[in-house]
Formats: structure tokens, C-alpha cells, sequence
């Protein structure tokens, strides 16, 4: 082989190599006896992670509608066919729902956007690690990318929603309190709580779908613990456990904040919100610690 063609060589893997490598330690030791360090590591695989979440959600997005028949229309059709089921139930005297202060089919549909939101925040995570399973077991990236990708389709999800929400007030002719302004950060507090439970429960779902069939049944007999069809109970036991369910006030004070402008119970709002974000922060350290093992599992 001649000088020339082995310079060209050269020059050519040169050209290729990436200009820097990032090394990756791996200690025996738990990652938790470093704290600084792993707190470190969490905000800079936050920060690294954005721009392959953005990609992630759009993949996600256009393949959640462009493999379905009707698209869009389905993100409308569940609180929908839930306002008008629960209305015709009302009229008609079957349930004994009570009054609400904006009109019935307004309150449900607004109300069951709110839960789908939350369901949806709280399934996020558990989806997201499943669905990532095969580039998790070998491509090494930021495990937050699938989480924020996860989360920015449960906003755009809830986006969809406010358009039909927004033609619903119009044709009922309902006002809107100046205090709307404020209520996506009531909803930000209460999509903390869903994604929260669920980053908590995405490693051992992961590994074991039992938790996954639980969720389905919990969250199914969770709803009804929730005021989405009827008011807010002010006395008896069921008033009682509907009071303590910590997604009550998270979810009546968006609801408070649209309509009424007034909060109904601002203490249960700031304590669980607390609650939410502590809780978000502690299960993300629990899933940075426990992904590499759950990697491991999946993997052999």
C-alpha cells in the first residue's frame, strides 16, 4: 500500500471519529452514596435530554394518529360519550347527582378531560419504559428523554381536548372567570401527581404486567371516588374518603379556577401540590436507581 493511500486512510477515520468521547464509569458501589454527584448527573441528563424527547414526541404523535381510522376525533369521542351517558342517567332520574353551578354536560365533559389527564400522566411513564424496551436494552441515552416525550403528549393531548371544552362553554353559553388565566398551572400540579404514582410504579412494571392489569382496575374504581360526574360531597363517609382522594382538590381547583374564579379548598390544593412535586422528585431518583438494574432484566 502506498504512502499516499495509507495518509488517505488516515485522514478518512479521522474525519469520521467523533471530535469527543464521553466516558462512562460504572462503580459496584450504589449511586446513592454520592449524592451530589447523582443529583449532578440527574440535571445534566435532563438538560441533555430534550432535544430526543422533542423527537420522540413528534414519532409518537404522528404515529398515534396516523394508524387510526377516525385520528383526532378519538382524543373528543371519551368524554363525550361519558357526558351524554351520565346526562340521559340524570334526566331521566336514574343516579341522584345533585346540582353543579355550570351546566351538567359541561361539568362532566370538563371534569372527565381533567381525569383522562391525569390517568394519562399517571400511565406515561409505565408506557413509555415498555414501549422503549428494545432501544433501552441497547442504546445508552438519557432515561428522562422517554419521560418527557410521555409528558409533552399528555399536553398535547389535553390540548386537543380544550378546543372541544372551549365549543362546549360557547354552546351553553357559559362564563368563563378572568382566574383562567392561571388554571394550566392547577393542571401542571395535578399532571405532577399522575406522573409521579407512575414513575414510581414504571420499573416494576416493567418487569411484572400485574401492576400494569391492577392500575387498569384501580384507576376504573378510582373515578368513582372522584367528583368528575357529581359535586364535591359536603358531609357522610363517601364526602369524607371523596375529600381525602388527593386528586379532589387538584382537580376542583382548575375546575374552581375556569369557572367560579374562587378556590374552594386552597389548603388541600398547596398540601397535596407539595405532596406531588416531593413525591415526583424522590420517584425520579428511584427510577435513575433502579433503570440500570431493570435494563439488566430485560436485557438477558
Amino acid at each position: 500500500m502506498s504512502q499516499k493511500r495509507q495518509r488517505n486512510l488516515v485522514q478518512d477515520n479521522r474525519t469520521l471519529a467523533p471530535r469527543s468521547t464521553k466516558t462512562v464509569v460504572y462503580r459496584p458501589e450504589s449511586q446513592i452514596r454520592r449524592p451530589r454527584q447523582l443529583l449532578w448527573e440527574m440535571w445534566r441528563d435532563l438538560l441533555a435530554s430534550r432535544e430526543l424527547a422533542w423527537r420522540l414526541l413528534v414519532r409518537d404523535i404522528s404515529a398515534q394518529y396516523r394508524q387510526s381510522f377516525f385520528g383526532i376525533i378519538w382524543a373528543f369521542l371519551p368524554p363525550i360519550v361519558t357526558a351524554l351517558g351520565f346526562t340521559l342517567a340524570r334526566n331521566n332520574g336514574v343516579v341522584n347527582i345533585g346540582e353543579t353551578n355550570i351546566p351538567y354536560p359541561v361539568y362532566v365533559m370538563f371534569s372527565m378531560a381533567l381525569w383522562q389527564t391525569f390517568v394519562e400522566s399517571l400511565n406515561g411513564p409505565i408506557q413509555a419504559v415498555n414501549q422503549a424496551k428494545p432501544m433501552l436494552a441497547k442504546i445508552n441515552f438519557p432515561r428522562e428523554a422517554i419521560i418527557l416525550a410521555k409528558l409533552g403528549e399528555v399536553f398535547f393531548n389535553f390540548g386537543i381536548k380544550t378546543l372541544l371544552l372551549i365549543g362546549m362553554f360557547i354552546l351553553f353559553q357559559v362564563s368563563v372567570s378572568w382566574t383562567v388565566v392561571i388554571a394550566p398551572v392547577a393542571l401542571i400540579h395535578l399532571v405532577a401527581l399522575g406522573t409521579s404514582l407512575g414513575l414510581f410504579l414504571a420499573p416494576m412494571a416493567t418487569l411484572y404486567q400485574d401492576f400494569s392489569r391492577a392500575l387498569l382496575m384501580i384507576t376504573g374504581f378510582w373515578l368513582f371516588l372522584t367528583p368528575v360526574v357529581f359535586p364535591v360531597p359536603t358531609s357522610g363517609l363517601f364526602g369524607a374518603v371523596v375529600r381525602l382522594n388527593p386528586v379532589t382538590p387538584l382537580l376542583v381547583t382548575v375546575r374552581d379556577l375556569t369557572t367560579t374564579g374562587i378556590v374552594s379548598d386552597p389548603a388541600g390544593f398547596w398540601a397535596v401540590s407539595a405532596i406531588a412535586f416531593v413525591g415526583l422528585f424522590v420517584a425520579w431518583i428511584l427510577y435513575r436507581l433502579s433503570m440500570p438494574f431493570v435494563v439488566e432484566r430485560i436485557s438477558s
